[in-house]
């Protein structure tokens, strides 16, 4: 039995709040419903809903074709990973965003809120391509961005097993499946290191079409964290640096538009990984309790 839904305006953008008509499940949510209203708005808070970690891995699950990790965290479900990054101010960035392997959509699913503070934001970019100069807007455009970064033998060999349909241990995996995997994938360079780990190039616009549409929308992890990993170099596609006064004009942008999802128990939200970029204001309550999903979902018909 499907969930109906209501939705109200959240924000000062175009995301939404959807709750539902008469009570109902996370789990039956109308996969099609929720995709709809993801390409309109960007960003979705569900709140209501009977929830549970259970009926937030269905809702994943039915709306989406496949689901990716991050893999420095630990699961606690078959697609949901706990939010560990530390307690500091995470900064703005799309999940997966500096490598080849980012997802369609952010899931977050919140089982205990924090008392105070500790908002996971978000950041449309389409909002932040129409805001920018022109002279911002000619900079991105005239040439892709590349992250390049190490990481661990450990990391890609987790990331390789979940590409792989987890068809092969994580140890008997071969460098090269992963080389034949990063083949496939425009803008992507890797170089095995010695001690096992990899170091990979990864070349892509700053602003780019969305998996809902053409329109260019900034959404990208120039000014994202680093948590678990080294942190990358990132630069133009011809090796220059960001001119200073081009990332404050971004910082400036960003922080202007930039939007909080104020958590309470049992809220899920939906992010369009390839258009809103999200982060988190600092923890001021450690006993708080997010997880989150990546997944990829079905781009609409032409």
């Amino acid at each position: 039995m499907s969930t109906a839904v209501k939705t109200t305006a959240y924000g000062t953008g175009s995301g939404l709040l959807v709750e539902p008509v008469e009570g109902g499940s996370l789990a039956d949510v109308e996969p099609k419903v929720l995709r709809d209203l993801l390409a309109e708005a960007g960003f979705l808070l569900l709140r209501g809903f009977d929830s549970d970690m259970d009926s937030f891995t269905t809702l994943v699950q039915n709306t989406s074709t496949s689901t990716t990790l991050d893999p420095a965290r630990d699961f606690y479900s078959e697609v949901a990973q706990k939010v560990d990054a530390g307690f500091d101010e995470v900064g703005l960035h799309t999940e997966n965003g500096n490598s080849p392997f980012r997802a369609h959509v952010a899931w977050f699913f919140c089982e205990k809120a924090a008392s105070s503070g500790s908002q996971t934001t978000v950041c449309d970019g389409y909002r932040v391509w129409d805001a920018f100069s022109p002279a911002a807007r000619e900079a991105f455009a005239a040439q892709d961005i590349v992250y390049s970064r190490y990481v661990s033998e450990a990391q890609w060999r987790a990331m390789a097993h979940h590409l792989l349909g987890k068809t092969k241990p994580a140890e008997e995996i071969k460098v090269e499946e992963l080389l034949a995997l990063a083949s496939q994938l425009d803008g992507t360079e890797i170089v095995p290191q010695e001690d096992g780990g990899v170091r990979y190039s990864f070349r892509t616009p700053a602003a780019g079409t969305t998996v809902f549409g053409e329109r260019l929308s900034f959404a990208n992890s120039i000014l994202g964290p680093s948590f678990n990993y080294e942190k990358p170099t990132i630069t133009f596609a011809d090796g220059t640096a960001f001119p200073p006064e081009l990332i404050a004009e971004v910082e400036e942008v960003t922080a202007r538009l930039t939007e909080n999802l104020d958590w309470q128990d049992g809220d899920a939200a939906v992010i369009d990984n390839t258009r809103v970029m999200h982060g988190r204001r600092a923890i001021t309550d450690p006993d708080r309790t997010i997880y989150n999903a990546l997944s990829y979902i079905e781009a609409p018909a032409a």
